[in-house]
């Protein structure tokens, strides 16, 4: 993983890059989250149900979803900085559209605008691979895809804080200062892309993506509305996923796809996305139960009654904790291969969700499910970028990266969509609330999500070490034989070859 040459920045601004990167990946977190502590608001002040308000939240992740592939081969070619000083255009045009008292249909054009900048982090991942220095890019990957676990646990509360003293529009002026500040920055900071050839899009391949996600995602985040047995949930979701079976098959027969899915073939990239996908899944089902759950008032028999602000600090142990593992996690690779982790990262995940099966009868045991949960995402966020990186050639590292955002996204709507499915099953009709042991089924549900997420890594691992350790034998063998056959040049390369495949294992 090294820089590929390019015009030398200036020392300062090669100072700059990452804290201008690492900003840009933050700031998409909080824009992305902002709509969620604010949908209770958002129904009151604009004289809409919540299933509609639900939409300030929906259509950015909707949005984003089907512009991070387009946005990430895009960014693969000479245009990258072009590319990302444009997303942030859009962002703040949305993030003004969203501020300015213009009723629900501004507001929603607004949030959508916001969702393009959720393009913005694999394109961030790939100027760090190709700017930073080799001795500082691991831990630049590392730190970028952890502040999107990071920036949820500060969006949450800086929205609440926000909102409950300057009103609902607030946290959008905030997101329209942010985002100016990091335009300029930007703009002044990113260096110019290599010189790569430019390919034609893949504008089939665009289509088929952008219609199946739409659909997939459209139809996870309305079936607690329409119901999950609806006829046209169920013919939504079916044209969804023909759609982009079309778009796998497309992918693999065209000659510049928009994302190269054989490179998924790789066992250790294939894991690096399975757990990134499980990862978002488990991360939404306990952020939405934990959420839900504090709010709900203690009349039920459950819960705290908490206001937007006290559940917004409830996520901030998650960020603390994410942010602590990518901190572990740089100093544990030095020692061992970092594709290890990725069942530790299961593994306190899985911590989490029983701790919140078991005890969450006071806060500060919230609290402490919280950590636990933000431990196991920040593992799993800190050493999965550099995992695809190094499994795909550095031309293909922006759409490689964009397909990881994609399941993610998928992995969050899931998420959500599981815990309101299974908390909606356990109540009878009319009930206004759902019943505690809702919550425990859905918590132990979670469990098992990541137990066998932690057992299917293992396999890939060990699999992925055979392989690799086959390919290295018959390299070996192959440099033997083609030595010839005297014994002292055999048995010294022979040897010489035996102790470096050693060492790299």
């Amino acid at each position: 993983m090294h820089p590929i040459s390019g015009p030398a920045p200036s020392a300062w601004r090669q100072r700059a890059l990452v804290p201008v990167l690492v900003s840009l990946g933050m700031l998409v977190a909080i824009i992305s989250s902002l709509g969620a502590p604010l949908i209770p608001t958002i129904a009151a002040v604009d004289h809409v149900s919540t299933a509609d308000a639900q939409w300030s939240l929906t259509v950015t992740m909707l949005v984003g979803a089907v512009a991070t592939p387009a946005m990430g081969r895009l960014g693969d070619g000479p245009h990258r900085r072009r590319v990302i000083l444009t997303g942030l255009a859009v962002v703040l045009v949305g993030s003004l559209l969203a501020a300015l008292p213009l009723g629900f249909a501004s507001l929603i054009a607004g949030r959508a605008l916001q969702g393009v900048g959720m393009g913005l982090v694999p394109l961030a991942i790939a100027t760090a691979r190709d700017s930073v220095p080799p001795e500082r890019a691991r831990s630049a990957l590392s730190t970028l895809s952890l502040t999107t676990a990071a920036g949820v646990g500060i969006g949450y509360p800086v929205t609440g804080l926000l909102a409950e003293n300057l009103g609902m529009y607030a946290g959008f002026w905030f997101a329209v200062i942010a985002t100016a500040v990091a335009l300029v920055t930007a703009a002044v900071v990113l260096p110019a892309a290599p010189q790569r050839p430019a390919h034609p899009m893949d504008t089939p391949g665009a289509v088929l993506l952008t219609l199946g996600m739409s659909g997939l995602l459209f139809t996870l985040t309305q079936g607690e509305h329409w119901g999950w047995g609806s006829p046209r949930l169920l013919a939504l979701g079916a044209v969804s996923v023909l759609l982009l079976t079309g778009w796998v098959l497309q992918e693999l027969r065209c000659d510049h796809p928009l994302v190269d899915l054989r490179l998924v073939r790789d066992r250790t990239v294939f894991a690096a996305h399975l757990t990134t996908m499980m990862g978002g899944i488990g991360m939404y089902l306990l952020i939405s139960l934990v959420t839900r759950y504090v709010q709900t008032p203690s009349s039920a028999g459950y819960g705290f009654g908490a206001s937007v602000v006290v559940t917004g600090l409830i996520l901030v142990p998650f960020s603390a904790g994410s942010l602590v593992a990518g901190r572990v996690v740089r100093i544990l690779v030095r020692n061992r291969p970092p594709v290890r982790m990725l069942p530790v990262s299961c593994l306190f995940s899985l911590a989490a969700l029983l701790t919140f099966v078991f005890a969450h009868d006071s806060l500060w045991e919230v609290f402490v499910t919280m950590a636990l949960a933000g431990l196991g995402v920040g593992v799993s966020f800190a050493v999965t970028p550099g995992l695809i990186v190094e499994g795909v050639p550095a031309h293909e590292t922006g759409s490689a990266m964009s397909f990881n955002q994609v399941v993610k996204y998928i992995g969050y709507s899931a998420g959500s969509a599981l815990s309101a499915v299974i908390l909606q099953a356990a109540g009878t009709p009319g009930q206004e609330l759902p019943p505690e042991s809702g919550y425990r089924t859905a918590g132990l549900t979670g469990c098992a999500i990541w137990a066998a997420t932690a057992v299917v890594a293992y396999v890939l691992i060990r699999m992925g070490a055979r392989g690799a350790s086959a390919r290295a034998g018959a390299e070996r063998r192959a440099v033997v034989a083609s030595s010839g056959p005297g014994p002292d040049s055999a048995g010294t390369d022979g040897a010489n070859l035996v102790a470096g495949t050693g060492a790299e294992r």
